[in-house]
């Protein structure tokens, strides 16, 4: 009995095991209005919402950071890493990322030094199977340093980078292509918002995605 107990705790800690680590780096750079960011922060508070992504979120204890970017010297982890126990604790979390202050205005847009930051930050994340980098933004670099080195130091570190890109109506798909071709990593993926409009169903979907351990 001894045994048959032991073995059942040793299960149920595994079953409680933190599956994934996940950071939001989300874009605040000039090219971002404050509706523009006020429809980031209310997309990704109805993505935790939403039903199908909390249970996976309880389910395998996932840890949650919310960084915002802009220029070289502009980056702040809004949110530190916090695994929700509960529905309670989840829905805290949303009411939290709903009302978050904007960290920068009027700033360039370094998505390889935000990748880094992005990076750095995983030093303070409790010790889970995935650890994944979620990049959304709307432009180009237009300052700091290239990507390439920080999306080699992801892949050193088993870190895996995707992208939301927010494209402008009927402009193409220049950001998309720059995030495929210069941010994801080798196992990572890009989705495509057109317009910000778009973007909480696309964050929504890409959450989803992400985990539930599809990444390619």
């Amino acid at each position: 009995m001894l045994r048959l107990a032991l073995c059942l705790c040793v299960l149920s800690s595994a079953a409680r095991a933190c599956e994934t680590a996940l950071l939001l780096a989300m874009d605040v750079s000039n090219s971002v209005d404050a509706a523009e960011y006020r429809i980031q922060t209310d997309g990704l508070a109805l993505a935790l919402r939403d039903p199908s992504i909390a249970e996976i979120v309880l389910r395998d204890r996932v840890a949650l950071a919310v960084l915002q970017w802009s220029g070289p010297d502009r980056q702040e982890l809004s949110l530190g890493w916090l695994q929700p126990g509960d529905a309670a604790g989840l829905a805290a979390l949303a009411a939290r990322v709903e009302t978050m202050p904007r960290a920068f205005l009027l700033s360039d847009t370094a998505p390889g030094a935000a990748l880094m930051a992005a990076l750095d930050a995983f030093a303070t994340a409790p010790d889970c199977k995935r650890r994944i980098i979620d990049m959304s933004g709307d432009g180009t670099p237009n300052a700091g340093s290239n990507p390439a080195a920080a999306r080699v130091r992801a892949e050193r570190m088993g870190v895996t980078v995707n992208g939301l890109a927010i494209e402008a109506q009927g402009a193409g798909l220049p950001v998309t292509n720059f995030y495929r071709r210069s941010l994801a990593t080798r196992d990572g993926f890009v989705m495509t918002a057109r317009s910000h409009r778009g973007y909480a169903e696309t964050l929504r979907a890409k959450m989803l995605r992400e985990l539930s351990r599809v990444l390619g």
